[in-house]
C-alpha cells in the first residue's frame, strides 16, 4: 500500500521532472556552447551560498536573493543594484522550480488574495524598475532591503507561537481580495524592483496576520507570487538595460552568478519546499529570523551608517513593524467570524494548486 502511494506520489510530479529535464539541458548547452566552465570555476562561492538560499527560498516565504544579496553586495562588496537583478534572475530559476513543485503536488494556495496580487505584481515591478530602482541611491537599496527583513524577522520572533500553529484561513476579510492583493501586489513589486525581494513577505505577512492563515497555504503562495515577480522583474530590467544602457544598467555578472547558481536553486527551492512539510516549522523560522536581523546590524556596521541615515533606518524597522501590528489587531478576533478550513470544498479562495483558478 505504501509503496502504491508512492508511485502515485511520484506519478503526479511528471511536470516537475519535465520542467528540470528541460532546465539542465539549456543550461548544459550554453556552458559547452560559450565555454562557461572557467566562469564557473571562479564564480563557485555565490553557487555555495546559494545552497542555502535556495532552500531558504522553498521552505519560507523568503526569496533566494534573501541571502544572495548580502552575500554578494555586504561579502563581496558589490553595488546594491548587481544584488538586486542577481536575486530576481536567481529566483526566476529557483522560485519557478519551487513553484512547478508546488503545483504538480497540488499545494494549497490562496487563490483569492493570489489572483489579484498577480495583477497588482504585473504593473507595480515594471512601474517600479523604470520609475523607482534607478533613482535610489546604492546605500538606500542596501537599507530599504535590510529594514525590509530585519522586521520580517522581529515580527516572526514575536508572533512564532500563533503563526505556526494557525489551521484554515479565516474568512473575515474575504470580501476585500480583489482589493487587498491589488494593493499589495502593486506595492509589492515596487519593492521587489528595488530590492529584489520583498512581495513574498508582504503577501505572506498580510495572509498570516490579517487572514490568520495556515502556514501550509502561506508559504507556497508567497513562493508562487515571489517567483512571477521574478520573471517579470529580470525580464523588466533586461528590455530596459537595452533601451537605456545609462540608466538601467545591468552589470554582466549578474549573469556569470546566474550562470554558477542556477544550477543549484533548481533543485535546492524545491527541496526546501518538499522539507518544509516533513519537519517542524519552529526552527527553520527561528534560525531565518536571526538571519534577518543579523543582516541589518550587518549592513549598519558594513556601510558605517551613523546619524540621520541610521535613525531613518532604525525608523522604517520600527515603522514596518507598526504596519504588521496592525494587520495584526484587525486580524485578530477570529470569535466574531467565521474560519474557513483549508480542506473544505465549500471554501472558494483556497484551492489546491493544480486546480482551476476559482474566485
Amino acid at each position: 500500500m505504501a509503496n502504491q502511494a508512492w508511485r502515485k506520489s511520484m506519478k503526479k510530479l511528471w511536470p516537475f521532472g519535465l520542467w528540470l529535464l528541460a532546465f539542465y539541458t539549456v543550461w548544459l548547452t550554453i556552458i559547452v556552447a560559450t565555454d562557461g566552465w572557467q566562469s564557473l570555476q571562479h564564480h563557485w562561492p555565490i553557487a555555495l551560498a546559494m545552497a542555502l538560499g535556495s532552500y531558504i527560498a522553498g521552505s519560507t516565504p523568503m526569496g533566494g536573493g534573501t541571502v544572495g544579496f548580502p552575500v554578494l553586495v555586504l561579502l563581496f562588496d558589490m553595488p546594491g543594484s548587481l544584488g538586486r537583478n542577481f536575486g530576481l534572475a536567481v529566483q526566476s530559476i529557483g522560485m519557478v522550480s519551487a513553484s512547478i513543485y508546488i503545483f504538480a503536488a497540488r499545494r494549497p494556495l490562496d487563490w483569492g488574495l493570489l489572483r489579484p496580487a498577480l495583477g497588482g505584481a504585473l504593473l507595480g515591478t515594471p512601474f517600479g524598475a523604470a520609475c523607482v530602482a534607478p533613482f535610489v541611491p546604492d546605500l538606500w537599496v542596501k537599507l530599504t532591503f535590510a529594514v525590509v527583513w530585519c522586521s520580517f524577522g522581529i515580527m516572526h520572533l514575536l508572533k512564532m507561537r500563533e503563526l505556526v500553529s494557525a489551521t484554515g484561513v479565516s474568512d473575515r476579510w474575504r470580501k476585500y481580495d480583489r482589493w487587498l492583493g491589488l494593493a499589495v501586489g502593486f506595492s509589492g513589486g515596487i519593492v521587489a524592483s528595488v530590492t529584489g525581494v520583498g512581495i513574498d513577505m508582504m503577501v505572506y505577512a498580510m495572509l498570516v496576520l490579517l487572514y490568520r492563515a495556515d502556514l501550509k497555504i502561506a508559504i507556497p503562495t508567497s513562493v508562487v507570487i515571489m517567483a512571477f515577480t521574478s520573471v517579470v522583474g529580470i525580464t523588466t530590467n533586461a528590455m530596459l538595460s537595452r533601451f537605456h544602457p545609462g540608466l538601467y544598467y545591468m552589470d554582466p555578472e549578474v549573469y556569470a552568478n546566474w550562470l554558477a547558481a542556477a544550477p543549484i536553486v533548481a533543485l535546492g527551492a524545491p527541496f526546501g519546499a518538499l522539507v518544509v512539510n516533513l519537519i517542524p516549522r519552529t526552527p527553520t523560522l527561528l534560525l531565518v529570523s536571526l538571519l534577518c536581523i543579523g543582516q541589518f546590524v550587518w549592513t549598519i556596521a558594513h556601510e558605517g551608517v551613523s546619524g540621520f541615515v541610521l535613525f531613518c533606518a532604525v525608523t522604517g524597522v520600527l515603522a514596518v513593524n507598526f504596519l504588521f501590528h496592525l494587520l495584526y489587531r484587525w486580524g485578530r478576533n477570529e470569535d466574531a467570524f467565521p474560519v474557513l478550513q483549508s480542506n473544505e470544498a465549500e471554501t472558494p479562495a483556497i484551492q489546491f494548486a493544480s486546480e482551476e483558478n476559482a474566485g
